[in-house]
């Protein structure tokens, strides 16, 4: 049975964290400039050259999710206040109740603003390029890049966010060799960039027939996904250009032209490639959208590592030096190596469970 002093406990912790949260926040300003947007946005003329407003209609979408998130903060917070005053008066368990269900609400949504006042990087906003590539260990490996693949797909689709596959090169006899997503959704990248690096699984193998237990690794990239207003020159003399018939299940399904492109930027060694269109000119299209991103990302990184900031605490992407391990033998555990962050529900992560670690590393590299 719900007792009152416990929730008028809780409510006055939460109440404080959403104080001095609403006090970081700068909604005052999100407001403004977004109606000076749709002020300048209902001039004449204003829509003459559509693609010249491609940056700010951008703009305009983030700053609409966001004032539409604090507004909902906002709103929830005092629904809390409303029901708190009602509980005082008559704390009847249906009003408990009531309360009960709007401070796990809020205290939700505060944790969730929290962590996107942490990603103020310009970047942070962008659409998300991510990939998985298993390590050496054939099927074994292949398998563990798929349920990470599954992971983050579950994950995206619980925070309603749009994925769509750039790329996926199936396995010879189960798992992926290789995958590339696009990940749609506000603060994308930045809640996503934490997941860069090597994982590692320890289980007993399903493909051993000794039941030994088997050690795999899989490696994780992310990249943001470049907006027009940011240029980035890539010669034609720089990359070479492969066409080659895209994968497919087999049967009336196998691509008969050669639509697949494939990307090598020779000053880098990058290759992409992309697939998933039908269409040669859409696929080249796409890979030079990745192309252009992961460029971006490398760049970032060069200026990262000379501040010697933001990223200190982030490992070297190499094998041997695991960002995550997941343990499912002999005993249950996930944990983050570089913020000591635990979770011992190793099917619940796998399934898409990963608010509680993300947010843990977020607070831990960005929260000072």
């Amino acid at each position: 049975m719900l007792q009152f002093s416990d929730l008028k406990s809780m409510a006055v912790n939460c109440n404080s964290k959403f104080s001095s949260l609403w006090g970081r926040l700068d909604h005052a300003q999100c407001k403004e400039r977004l109606e000076e947007i749709e002020h300048d946005l209902s001039k004449p003329g204003a829509w003459d050259k559509p693609d010249d407003l491609t940056p700010i209609l951008r703009e305009k979408s983030i700053l609409e999710e966001k004032v539409t998130s604090y507004e909902n903060l906002s709103s929830v917070h005092n629904d809390v206040e409303e029901w708190l005053t009602l509980a005082s008066e008559d704390p009847d368990q249906e009003i408990l109740e009531a309360l009960s269900e709007n401070l796990i609400k809020l205290s939700n949504m505060v944790e969730q603003t929290e962590l996107a006042t942490l990603l103020s990087a310009p970047e942070d906003k962008s659409t998300a390029i991510l990939e998985i590539h298993p390590g050496a260990g054939g099927t074994e490996a292949q398998d563990w890049a798929e349920m990470l693949l599954r992971m983050y797909m579950r994950w995206c689709e619980k925070r309603n966010w749009e994925v769509s596959y750039l790329d996926l090169q199936p396995g010879d006899e189960a798992g992926i060799k290789s995958v590339t997503l696009q990940v749609k959704g506000l603060y994308a990248y930045g809640f996503l960039k934490g997941e860069a690096g090597i994982h590692r699984l320890i289980r007993i193998s399903p493909y051993d027939s000794s039941g030994r237990r088997h050690t795999s690794f899989a490696s994780v990239d992310v990249y943001p996904e470049i907006s027009h207003d940011i240029e980035i020159e890539v010669k034609d003399e720089d990359i070479r250009l492969d066409v080659f018939r895209a994968s497919g299940p087999g049967g009336q399904h196998v691509n008969k032209t050669n639509s697949a492109v494939r990307i090598t930027h020779l000053p880098t060694n990058i290759v992409v490639q992309c697939q998933n269109e039908k269409s040669q000119l859409k696929n080249k299209e796409t890979a030079m959208k990745v192309l252009k991103s992961r460029l971006y990302e490398r760049e970032l990184k060069k200026q990262e590592e000379s501040k010697k900031a933001d990223y200190s605490t982030k490992d070297s992407i190499a094998w041997g030096s695991q960002i995550k391990t997941y343990t499912m033998q002999p005993y249950r555990l996930v944990k983050d190596h570089r913020c000591g962050a635990e979770d011992g529900n190793v099917e619940a992560v796998l399934d898409g469970e990963l608010d509680d670690l993300v947010r843990n590393y977020l607070l831990h590299a960005y929260g000072g």
